[in-house]
């Protein structure tokens, strides 16, 4: 993934985009707000196998509780940092949300699921932590790009009874995908989804079920926005489809933004078109 950078250039690679109706009423306009940061919280336990920071935007102003969001970037479950989502992050804080733009441990030194228990971890923090930083502990969304999106899409659609729950207190109430590997089953070979699960396919079929949010869909998830570059050729745009197709069967509020002439990386360096939508669309599920 790369560090969002010429915002100007942007004109010269934007593309078409398709995009299904919208979920619920008309979002509120909202204005811009003042946003103060706190970096470099740790939000595991004492006894966590490695300490984990997150930084905390907190919008000014009105002291009521406010909606929230959990921030993860991407880099194949294996690198990059937190830094390459600070744009979304502030753009967020600025709208009115309290947003957590978080790390995680990476693979292979650390295998599935332990990034989503990582996530999960953050979103306790999140809700322990309401009351100190005006956060509503009932409108929490997850926001990821690529792998950070899987991650995100995993914590989203885990239920009670499916392997690797992390429990009622972890629950997302609204989620916004960014080119997102939805079906770990779609990856045959390679490296990095077998150095993630620990396995490959034919040594473990059942762990590419379990690491797969589309797979994991059922009635009780949250609203979802899933976008896409439709020219995405590392992640193709078969998995949002996919995923939506399947959130529609469970009867679950989502929408599908896809971006024809991007690929993996302009999708998320020029995603503004799709970054606003998916805002807008935060603001109907979780305002």
């Amino acid at each position: 993934m790369l560090i969002r950078f010429f915002a100007a250039a942007s004109l010269l690679v934007a593309g078409c985009a398709s995009h299904t109706a919208h979920v619920g009423d008309p979002a509120p306009k909202q204005r811009a707000e003042s946003v103060r940061e706190i970096p470099n919280i740790t939000y595991t336990p004492a006894n966590w196998p490695q300490a984990l920071q997150g930084d905390l935007y907190l919008p000014t102003g009105l002291a009521q509780p406010r909606p929230a969001v959990l921030l993860v970037h991407g880099g194949g479950w294996e690198r990059r940092t937190r830094a390459d989502m600070d744009d979304i992050a502030a753009k967020l804080a600025k709208r009115g949300y309290v947003v957590f733009n978080i790390s995680h441990r990476f693979a292979p030194q650390y295998q599935f699921p332990a990034q989503v228990n990582d996530l999960a971890q953050a979103v306790r923090w999140m809700r322990r932590n309401a009351d100190q930083h005006n956060i509503d502990p009932d409108r929490i969304g997850g926001w990821g790009y690529s792998s950070g999106a899987h991650l995100v899409g995993m914590l989203g659609t885990l239920s009670p009874g499916d392997a690797h729950y992390p429990g009622d207190d972890t629950r997302l109430n609204a989620l916004v995908l960014g080119g997102t590997p939805a079906d770990l089953r779609k990856f045959e070979g390679g490296r990095l989804v077998p150095q993630f699960l620990g396995a490959t396919q034919a040594q473990n079929f059942a762990v590419y079920e379990q690491a797969s949010p589309t797979a994991l869909v059922s009635g009780d998830d949250p609203p979802s926005f899933l976008y896409h570059g439709g020219m995405d050729l590392l992640v193709s745009a078969d998995h949002a489809r996919e995923m939506k197709a399947a959130l529609d069967a469970a009867d679950v509020p989502a929408e599908l933004y896809i971006a024809r002439l991007r690929e993996h990386a302009t999708m998320f360096v020029f995603g503004g078109g799709a970054e606003k939508a998916g805002m807008a669309f935060l603001d109907r599920a979780l305002r």
